[in-house]
């Protein structure tokens, strides 16, 4: 006769991710996405063609993500392992459903919500991993490089607004949502060719122009219409 044996966890397992809801409750997160390069204005500053071809899409560990209180200022360190941290702001799309092909109808519908965040970038090693025709993960994918507000219950398609950060009280980047290059449920349904979507991914959909280096010591602030606003500062990494 077999034994049957109980699963068991032979490590403790680690902390399920989740960002804060406003009006109560929290987010689990499963996955993040992340589209490349979907303003026209950053594509060329980043030395790409803003065409309109097919996005193309990168993504974060979901433990990356660093959340931030409502009216509060979030602290990261500066990570290690660069000298080139850049900020990018997005607006951030948070999954209650998913699947796979999609409509853009059909990805419209499974929208909760949304959230302010940053996609924080360690530049140098991203150029580094560009120039050698690598993975960008080392450069995308590190811990919390995916700082990120409550996230705001609104199932509806935002399809235009404000987006601005400022560093230190100055203007950095300013956009419209309705500059993207794919809007919302065309970035999902693209997304969705490619991954099966489910519930509790998030998709952070690109960042308008002005992107550029941070160090410690700044204050950064960023608003998108409708949604919210994220504060975050930058601070010396605590070394043991």
């Amino acid at each position: 006769m077999s034994e049957k044996h109980e699963a068991f966890h032979v490590i403790p397992p680690a902390p399920q991710p989740v960002v804060p809801v406003l009006g109560g409750g929290v987010f689990p997160v499963r996955r993040i996405f992340c589209v490349a390069r979907n303003y026209a204005a950053h594509a060329r500053e980043m030395g790409g063609d803003p065409a309109r071809e097919a996005p193309f899409f990168f993504t974060k560990p979901a433990d990356a993500v660093l959340p931030v209180g409502e009216g509060e200022c979030g602290r990261m360190s500066y990570p290690v392992a660069t000298s080139d941290l850049h900020h990018e702001l997005e607006l951030v799309v948070a999954l209650a459903a998913g699947g796979s092909g999609l409509t853009p109808e059909q990805a419209a519908g499974c929208i909760y919500g949304y959230a302010v965040g940053l996609d924080m970038t360690r530049r140098d090693l991203q150029a580094a991993a560009k120039a050698a025709r690598r993975p960008w993960d080392a450069g995308k994918a590190f811990d919390h490089s995916a700082p990120i507000s409550p996230i705001r219950p609104l199932a509806e398609v935002l399809a235009a607004g404000e987006i601005v950060l400022d560093v230190n009280g100055v203007r950095r980047q300013a956009g419209d949502l309705a500059d993207m290059i794919w809007n919302v449920p065309e970035t999902l349904a693209f997304l969705s060719r490619y991954f099966e979507l489910r519930a509790g991914d998030l998709v952070f959909t690109g960042t308008p122009e002005g992107v550029g280096a941070v160090a410690a010591g700044d204050r950064l602030h960023g608003r998108i219409a409708r949604v919210g606003e994220l504060r975050l500062e930058i601070v010396a990494p605590q070394h043991a």
